[in-house]
């Protein structure tokens, strides 16, 4: 048996999920059994459990989180026995799944088990997963970055840091936007070469005259409905807009022809349909980089997972800056 939190119906933290025992689940063909040191929570964990956006349960039961860092301790046939006791980080625990990685166990792909460097606590390894992959396909997608001008919306965000950081490594000049002082800070600590306050009514032209005569190539875009204003009128003529959220204006009015004339491109980026090319590459480009210490993972708190009730409602309320992560095993460095 093992400890873990689920939920067999959506609606509010404390009204549907539970803590308590489920029997162990056992690795199938080409899957691993990773014992769960850490565990994040990703804003998309809180929206499913919630019911957001006319989400039903697709699965009588669910145990949720995408990603989480700890130990394999079993393998399926395909998988080779030389990866039990591996260290590894989990993504896209629950797509397509029951059982994520708010539990002392969870089976994923081997594939979705990504070795974690001996210096690398578990905690870090937890905060990558979702928002390191989705920064990666949201940068690279359309190629590389050297020499382009790019700009990140909300750059102190959980995918923003991460996209500022590897855009720095891919060579651009990074241009971010934040909330306050402590965003900009971090920011800029994730390598953004200039940060501008996004509350700014100025902000457009601040953005425009810092890109100078090639402006805005790509845009990593956290808020694609609400930014349009600003991004529209900051990027280049074929630039793309890489995008993975619209959370204050789901519906959002484009001017069409206003981005036709100048061949603006639209991507849409969600992890878990990226292409397995793309997958790999991602996958490589964030763990060479946790060896040279160029990520920053800030962690806003940890929880222990009987509190996975307080862990939901904070990510909720928003407000935090870094991850907000619950500790599962005894040993979670």
């Amino acid at each position: 048996m093992m400890r873990a939190a689920w939920y067999e119906r959506t609606g509010a933290a404390a009204d549907v999920l539970v803590v308590g025992e489920r029997l162990d689940p056992h690795p199938g063909a080409g899957e691993v059994r990773v014992a769960v040191a850490v565990a994040g929570i990703n804003p998309r964990d809180v929206k499913r459990r919630a019911g957001a956006g006319d989400r039903t349960m697709d699965d009588p039961l669910v145990i949720p989180g995408d990603d989480g860092a700890g130990v394999i301790d079993e393998v399926g046939p395909g998988v080779g026995a030389n990866r039990v006791g591996e260290r590894v980080w989990v993504h896209s625990a629950t797509f397509g799944r029951q059982h994520g990685t708010s539990a002392e166990h969870v089976v994923v792909p081997a594939a979705h088990a990504i070795a974690l460097p001996g210096d690398v606590p578990f905690a870090v390894g937890a905060c990558l997963g979702v928002p390191a992959l989705t920064a990666h396909r949201c940068v690279f997608a359309d190629g590389s970055v050297d020499g382009q001008t790019v700009l990140v919306t909300g750059g102190a965000g959980a995918v923003g840091r991460y996209a500022v950081a590897l855009a720095k490594r891919g060579g651009a000049t990074v241009i971010a936007t934040a909330g306050g002082p402590e965003q900009e800070e971090l920011a800029r600590a994730a390598g953004a070469d200039h940060v501008v306050d996004r509350h700014r009514s100025d902000a457009a032209a601040v953005i425009a005259g810092l890109a100078g005569p090639g402006g805005v190539t790509r845009v990593v875009d956290v808020a694609f409905g609400a930014n349009l204003p600003l991004t529209s009128a900051v990027v280049a003529t074929g630039a793309t807009i890489a995008t993975y959220a619209s959370a204050a204006v789901p519906e959002p009015a484009l001017p069409f022809y206003a981005l036709m004339r100048r061949g603006i491109t639209i991507r849409t980026v969600l992890v878990f349909v990226m292409p397995p090319a793309a997958m790999r590459a991602a996958v490589r480009d964030v763990t060479a980089m946790l060896a040279d210490a160029t990520l920053t993972h800030p962690i806003a708190a940890t929880h222990p997972l009987d509190d996975i009730v307080a862990a939901h409602r904070a990510v909720e309320r928003g407000g935090r800056i870094g991850r907000t992560l619950l500790r599962i095993g005894p040993a979670a460095p």
